[in-house]
Order: structure tokens, then sequence, then C-alpha cells
């Protein structure tokens, strides 16, 4: 029986994606749940998996094709009879399906004839590649042409072309300012030696950094909410849920899923969330709706080295915490030069929405709590969600 193999529901606002290459040809077996082909969209490439296992029997579109949600692109043959009914197939775009019989049959011939099959598996003479790691920075690594320049071309990546378009915009739609400030880490540093095996024995889970970056902007975000609202059209949305993008860092490059009502969270709960997020991203295994949307963000460039920069808004948010490298440095404490772990912090604002004394205070508010990480110590305990 003929088993269609359809594009996955997409999000409301994405109503496309690419096909990247295909992992199987007419002929091939293929095992249910066994990835085929991946699609790449805005924001995301997902995996497309058989439906059911038996025999991949014809290929309705070619490797870098645009579909939409819900559009037939494969038949697998189960095995199993047909229902004895007569079924009409619509071949999409007059594309007509291959069999495994006619590869043969295609490969021979130097001119197919009209109405001849056509056959996907043979296209352009590539070779396979592996199937590709969800990586929100990752060039396209196929298709390129070389010329006598010494330079060569290859067509970006539909990520990489939806980035572009989204800071490009953000530049032209939003009056984005940066402000800076440095937070003395000895505080968090010491505190993390103290607490690490106690947190760990107690919640299986070690405390990073970015918990406490997490809960000092939720705090902050409370006390100045502007900070965490965005503009539509005329129209100022405060967001009452404090919904962070939070950098995660793979050996396969960047992601930011975000940590859903970070302010009901306790540190073991972000620091859970924070690994869920890492491992399933390591294995390719995040969901749209968990890249998608968030409040504000938070970036970690610290973990490459970087010791200032000025981060790009991710619209509709109206601003983004930048985090860089610890490094110690002489400072003046009681009248006094010491050596402290030292960390430069970056706010980019849109100042159509946020007037500079605000995005200062609100920088500075997160300066205070990490300096003195002492009263965040009850939310190391409690049981998560505060009802």
């Amino acid at each position: 029986m003929i088993i269609e193999v359809k594009t996955p529901e997409l999000s409301d606002s994405i109503t496309e994606g690419t096909l990247l290459e295909w992992h199987k040809q007419p002929g091939d077996a293929v095992a249910r749940d066994e990835t085929l082909i991946d699609l790449e969209t805005d924001k995301v490439i997902l995996e497309i998996a058989a439906p059911a296992s038996g025999v991949l029997v014809a290929l309705f579109r070619d490797n870098n094709t645009v579909v939409t949600a819900g559009e037939v692109i494969a038949h697998i043959d189960n095995g199993e009879p047909e229902p004895k009914q007569t079924v009409a197939i619509n071949v999409v775009e007059a594309v007509k399906p291959i069999a495994a019989a006619d590869k043969a049959v295609a490969a021979n011939s130097s001119a197919a004839p009209a109405g001849a099959p056509v056959n996907l598996s043979a296209h352009s003479g590539q070779p396979r590649r592996e199937t590709r790691p969800f990586v929100a920075n990752e060039e396209t690594d196929g298709n390129a042409s070389h010329d006598a320049g010494g330079t060569h071309r290859q067509p970006m990546s539909r990520l990489r072309q939806r980035i572009a378009e989204r800071l490009v915009s953000a530049q032209h739609s939003a009056a984005i300012l940066t402000t800076f400030n440095e937070v003395n880490m000895h505080a968090v540093k010491k505190l993390r030696e103290r607490e690490q095996s106690e947190f760990m024995r107690a919640h299986n889970v070690k405390l990073g950094y970015m918990s406490f970056f997490v809960k000092a902007a939720v705090a902050a975000l409370q006390k100045f909410p502007v900070v965490n609202a965005g503009i539509d059209g005329s129209d100022i949305v405060f967001n009452d849920r404090c919904d962070i993008g939070v950098a995660i860092s793979t050996r396969h490059g960047l992601v930011v899923p975000i940590v859903r009502a970070a302010e009901r969270l306790d540190f073991p709960g972000i620091e859970r969330v924070i690994a869920d997020y890492a491992q399933r991203a390591e294995a390719m295994d995040l969901r749209l709706e968990e890249i998608s949307g968030g409040t504000f963000t938070i970036s970690n460039g610290g973990v490459f080295g970087s010791l200032l920069s000025t981060p790009i808004i991710n619209p509709p948010q109206s601003a983004i915490l930048g985090m860089h490298a610890i490094q110690d440095r002489p400072v003046a404490e009681n009248g006094a030069v010491v050596i402290r772990p030292m960390m430069y912090l970056a706010l980019s604002y849109d100042h159509r929405l946020i007037d500079g004394r605000d995005a200062v205070r609100f920088l500075a508010e997160i300066k205070t709590i990490l300096e003195d990480p002492t009263r965040l110590l009850s939310l190391m305990t409690q049981n998560g969600v505060d009802d």
C-alpha cells in the first residue's frame, strides 16, 4: 500500500521551507521514523521522517525545492495490499515519480522522451552529505561555483538569508543604542564554589553562571517592565511573563531556546531547563516553538572570549543583554587595589521605547544583584513554581 510522505505543519509565522538533500533514493528500504530529508525554514532545520517502514518508491520534490506545510513529497510502499478501490494520484507540477526499476532506463538514455519519468536520485551528480546539524549560523556547503579570479560563490542558506533580513530590519526599524557596565563576579564565583557540591547532590544538576544572570534579569525586568515590552504599531505591548532567550553553545554552534516564564523558576529549575535544551540541541531535537518568541534575550559572547560587544536586538523584543568573558583585573576595593574576576556587560535597547535613564538603571540593577547574590540564595531551595 502506498503511504504519503508529507511536509510537517509549521507555525503561523512560517509558511514554507526548503528541502535540503534526500538521504534516501527510490528503491531504498526505509524504516519508520528514519530521517528522509531535512527541511530548512526561516528559523530552524526540521527532520522529515518516514511515516512507515517499506520501500521508497517515488520522490515528488527535488533537492533545494521550496515546499509548503502538508505537501506530499514522496511515496513509500509498505508492502501491504492496496484497498479494493480505485485511487487517483495527482502528480504535482507534472513531475512523475520514479520507481527503482526506472533507474536503469533513465541512466542509459542519452535523451529522455517527453513524459519520461524524472530520476531525482541522479540530479547534479553531487556527493551525498551527512545530515545537517541544527545550527542557526550555518552556511550552505553545496552548489559553490568557482571562477578564475580566485573566488568562489555559494547560495546563502534560507536561515542565513532570514538572519540577514532580520538584522537589517532591526537596524532600520529600531533606534538601537548600547550602554555598558562592568560587574565584579567575585561574590558569584565564591557562592558557586561554596554551594556547588550540595547543589549537585540535591538537584542532580550543575550550578552554572547563566542561572544567576537569568534570575538577575528577571528581577530587573520586573522592576523596569518597559525593558520587557515591545512596540506594535502605535501601541506598547507589556509582557506579563519573562520569556528569556538563552544562548547555548553546542559542538555544532549556538542556539537560543526560550526559558519560558523564568520568573516562576528557581535556580534548579532554570539549570534543568538549560541542561535539557543543551542536550537536545546536540541531538537536533529542539522543537520550533522552543526557539520562537521570547521577550528578552541574553547573549553570551564570553564563551568565545569576547570582552566587549554591541549585541543587536531581536525584534519584536526591545532589549538584549550581552555577557562577556570573565577576566581577572585590578580594581579598587575599600581604598586598596585587588585582583577580581570582572565581566563587561552590554545592554542594547530600542530608544524609541526605552529611555537612556531606564536602560542605565536596568543594567545597574543587574550589576547590583550579581555583586550581592546572597539575596538570591533563598531561590535556590524553592520548589520551582511559585503559585
